[in-house]
């Protein structure tokens, strides 16, 4: 058994006894109280989906396993020559709660390496597709045509007991994890480079190695390990993050799992935003004839926008109240390797003078940007510039936090999710309308 499985078992037996004595002796303590403008509302701010593997503080961001973006960057092991970590450390991180050392994580390489083989008829499959497909249909049907795969599938008709729900699904979390980065790039290899695909380089990590099945030079290798990291999880009242996790709740294996939350993630609510955020920005160097413009122009069009009724893309957030930190992490690695960029300075700008446009404008929750204000940038100037790819991109990440969840979950033997619904007279009825 691998120092990863067996830390991770450790935490299992560590975690499985306060799960059984929340249930027993405080199951009737009440954590919050629904509203009919939540119920409406989206359940939006309910506090009923519990995880370990990441938190989303209103001021401080996403912090994975209680660490913030910095202390995460700043703690995991690195790549030999790069300022950022393996997605294979963070990858054990996510699982146990504990920063690997550096045999640790190489030791998750090797692993993940030794796993790394698609199938070839996931290939066949992809190839047999319109070419015209989204890339995030051809991501979610590869992922489910490999359900064939699923050792938790095979076990469970076998017969097994509940306690070890969680050997499987770790394995098919691994499985399907390493196999992602060939899927992703095989795709975009095959819609716009001709089908012309990079087999994989075993030499190489997570992150290198999907550079190198792009045919993308470094410090693209950094920009991989960076997005990946960043995208990985969210808390679980994301649309991919609940979803997944709503499928595997019938124990579902992995694969239709994360199948399910790709679809949730493709809406343009939710993983889309970044390429409209980029559409945004480059419709506006458009107008200017592709020059930068001064303070005042930019302020102008951001007020003609707002006043026009749409949104400034790429600000605003459900649950922060502060820049996004996963922004500012982009930041920093544009000032270090793209300063000159003019889609990043633009960026720039629009970070100097929207916040204070926003909340001038008054009616912004939030007047910082998230996330998605800066990611696409990013993948332009390395040459991504198939818009709906973005999207492709953000599920390879977002991977890493549902499939360590769902196994978290089978862990500690979460049962079938079954909300309660109410009806309209019933809702009226208790808000006293007759």
């Amino acid at each position: 058994m691998s120092q990863l499985k067996e830390a991770l078992f450790r935490k299992i037996e560590e975690q499985r006894p306060r799960i059984t004595r929340l249930l027993k002796d405080y199951g009737q303590v009440t954590l919050d109280h629904v509203s009919i403008g939540q119920a409406i509302g989206g359940v939006r701010g309910v506090k009923c989906l519990v995880t370990d593997i990441s938190y989303l503080d209103p001021e401080e961001g996403v912090r994975f396993r209680g660490k913030t973006i910095r202390e995460t960057f700043d703690a995991l092991p690195k790549v030999p020559g790069s300022e950022y970590p393996y997605v294979e450390g963070f990858w054990y991180f996510l699982l146990t709660g504990e920063v690997p050392t550096l045999e640790q994580t190489l030791e998750v390489v090797s692993d993940f390496q030794s796993r790394r083989q698609v199938p070839h008829y996931v290939f066949d499959a992809l190839r047999a597709m319109p070419r015209d497909l989204h890339p995030m249909a051809m991501l979610s049907a590869a992922i489910v045509v490999m359900q064939r795969e699923s050792i938790f599938a095979t076990r469970y008709n076998e017969g097994m007991g509940k306690g070890d729900f969680w050997d499987p699904m770790y394995e098919d979390s691994c499985n399907l994890l390493a196999k992602l980065p060939a899927i992703a790039a095989f795709i975009y290899r095959l819609k716009y480079k001709g089908d012309t695909p990079i087999p994989s380089d075993p030499t190489l990590d997570f992150g290198a190695d999907f550079a190198h099945m792009m045919g993308i030079a470094s410090p693209y290798d950094d920009v991989a390990r960076m997005y990946f990291i960043l995208h990985s999880d969210h808390e679980s009242g994301n649309v991919s993050a609940h979803t997944t996790r709503l499928v595997a709740s019938a124990l579902a294996d992995a694969y239709y799992s994360l199948s399910a939350g790709v679809n949730g993630l493709s809406g343009p609510l939710h993983g889309l935003a970044n390429q409209e955020v980029l559409r945004w920005i480059q419709g506006k160097m458009e107008k200017l004839g592709g020059t930068l413009p001064t303070e005042e122009e930019l302020e102008r069009y951001l007020w003609d926008t707002l006043n026009s009724g749409q949104v400034i893309p790429g600000y605003g957030h459900a649950v922060l109240r502060r820049t996004d930190p996963r922004f500012t992490a982009q930041m920093e690695f544009c000032e270090k390797n793209l300063p000159d960029d003019d889609l990043y300075k633009l960026v720039k700008l629009i970070y100097k003078v929207a916040p204070k446009v926003l909340q001038a404008h008054g009616k912004a929750r939030n007047p910082w940007p998230n996330v998605d204000a800066q990611s696409g940038v990013i993948q332009w100037h390395y040459g991504i510039t198939q818009y709906d790819y973005y999207t492709v991109l953000f599920a390879v990440g977002r991977a890493i936090g549902v499939l360590a969840n769902i196994t978290w979950d089978r862990a500690l033997g979460f049962p079938l999710e079954r909300p309660k619904s109410i009806t309209l007279d019933m809702m009226e009825k208790v808000a006293g309308i007759q």
